[in-house]
């Protein structure tokens, strides 16, 4: 089988149809479709269905679409690894982070980055910690900044490096009548603002634990608007250490709750990636920006 159509196919996957593909490819539609007949003669077996509204890998293509991701991912691992070998002192990490860690925990790591290695160059980009770590498996980053609650994540095809444990606390208006020190039972009744879903999940667990549910009749995962609702007595909230320390409502009040849990912050890679020397020297700033505890 042909790696350079395998990863053609991929290609043509992830764009939905052949002339999308050919479009990003620079190719045109006849070369794509011939390449394509090429590796379905190589396999025996149709690889996508067509239809109006483009193309759908079929069982057989489903499965030979993991089979490109792997190899993308290492052939990108390769290129960064002869990079080192010769000398270049150059490098390409690509960095996904969910929101919180793009604006506490990424900059500093970058910024430290830079000044030791000014000739690596690092692409970041936002996603939730299971979007982030399904790029990193598809081979469309080498690291991915993630958290997982109570205990570190544990996610046999991806190696977890632990950044940083933080505690989650209660966020409420200035003037609720709880006072500064609530146990988490004393909001049975209140109104809550919920995150992303992963904090929601997390919420109406801890909050099931000490008797009661929740009631979540507002949801972002953009920590200042949470503040925001909770400094204007529309609910409350919780959130973790490193969304108070980017924003401070002045009109909440943070308290301590030590059965909302904590959140474990983390890097993930493919096995093997921190062996390139650009990830593993982004790897290592991220790790020392907040040391785990």
């Amino acid at each position: 089988m042909d790696a350079r159509r395998l990863l053609l196919f991929r290609d043509i996957a992830r764009a939905g149809s052949l002339s999308a593909a050919a479009r990003e490819l620079g190719w045109t539609q006849p070369a794509v479709s011939q390449q394509l007949a090429r590796l379905e003669r190589e396999v025996g077996a149709p690889l996508l269905v067509r239809s109006s509204r483009g193309v759908t890998p079929t069982e057989l293509g489903r499965t030979l679409l993991a089979r490109a991701d792997t190899i993308a991912g290492e052939l990108h691992m390769a290129v960064e690894e002869a990079a080192a070998a010769t000398q270049l002192r150059t490098g390409r990490v690509r960095l996904v982070a969910y929101p919180t860690a793009a604006a506490t925990l990424v900059p500093g790591a970058l910024r430290r980055l830079h000044d030791a290695a000014p000739g690596v160059r690092v692409t970041m980009s936002e996603a939730e910690p299971p979007e982030a770590a399904a790029a990193v498996r598809a081979g469309d980053a080498d690291l991915a900044v993630v958290f997982a609650y109570d205990a570190p994540l544990v996610d046999g095809d991806l190696v977890w490096h632990a950044v940083a444990v933080e505690e989650v606390a209660l966020v409420l208006p200035l003037d609720h009548p709880a006072g500064p020190s609530p146990a988490l039972a004393d909001l049975a009744e209140e109104t809550w603002v919920g995150g992303c879903p992963r904090c929601r999940q997390h919420l109406v667990e801890v909050c099931e634990r000490a008797g009661f549910s929740p009631r979540l009749e507002h949801a972002t995962d953009d920590y200042v608007a949470v503040q925001n609702l909770v400094a204007a007595g529309l609910g409350v909230s919780a959130l973790p250490a490193a969304a108070l320390t980017a924003y401070r409502h002045p009109d909440v009040v943070v308290a301590d709750a030590p059965d909302l849990g904590r959140r474990h912050v983390g890097v993930v890679h493919r096995p093997g990636a921190d062996q390139v020397p650009a990830t593993r020297a982004l790897l290592d700033r991220l790790a020392d920006v907040t040391p785990a505890r």
